[in-house]
């Protein structure tokens, strides 16, 4: 699988960050979500799965530029 990066909120180009892959799916890289709580809500966690947090303000703008 082959990765293309779409963006970040950061200034220094590191995580929270969005890419695609030549399967058609997305990859985020990001800090892992770690709150107990928060976890706690999660469903459906599969074997091998984690959750990351990224700002809404990251998928809207690779929204856009994706879906223009």
């Amino acid at each position: 699988m082959r990765l293309r990066f779409l963006g970040s909120t950061s200034e220094a180009g590191a995580c929270p960050s969005l890419y695609e892959t030549d399967r058609g799916t997305i990859v985020v890289q990001g800090m892992e979500l770690v709150d107990a709580d928060a976890r706690a809500d999660l469903r459906h966690v599969l074997d091998g799965e984690t959750a990351v947090e990224v700002p809404k303000e990251l998928l809207v703008e690779i929204a856009r530029r994706v879906l223009a």
